[in-house]
């Protein structure tokens, strides 16, 4: 058992995307990571995929996604369940932040284009953690 302040833990700042990771193998999450992220106005997460389903609880703001050439629309108090695999991409079309918890079926999550390469995060090389 292990209890960690959020407030502590490393914020990642790309185009558009504020990243913390809650949970992971390097701060005691063995077998999934819950991510936490606020996603701007008019901004989106990049296309991408995972060798992992991927549950997305909506906290706060509303928006669209796209996810294997569909559209959805979403908004705070509803959760978005992807399949493993499954190509997608989460846009902020409200007038305020998105605010998101990301819950991804394994660790270390390993995120791909649609073709199938490693999109790098910075994240992915954080490994105080925990220490």
């Amino acid at each position: 058992m292990k209890v960690i302040s959020n407030n502590n833990l490393e914020m990642y700042k790309l185009p558009g995307l504020l990243h913390k990771t809650l949970s992971n193998k390097h701060n005691g999450g063995q077998e999934f990571e819950v991510w936490k992220q606020i996603i701007e106005v008019k901004s989106t997460t990049p296309v991408h995929k995972h060798d992992c389903d991927e549950t997305i609880v909506v906290l706060r703001g509303e928006g669209e996604c796209l996810c294997d050439g569909k559209r959805f629309q979403f908004s705070a108090d509803q959760t978005l369940i992807f399949p493993a695999n499954s190509v997608h991409q989460i846009i902020n079309t409200g007038q305020e932040e998105l605010e998101i918890l990301a819950t991804l079926s394994m660790s270390p999550v390993i995120v791909k284009t649609q073709d199938g390469e490693r999109i790098p995060l910075p994240w992915d090389a954080d490994k105080s953690l925990g220490e």
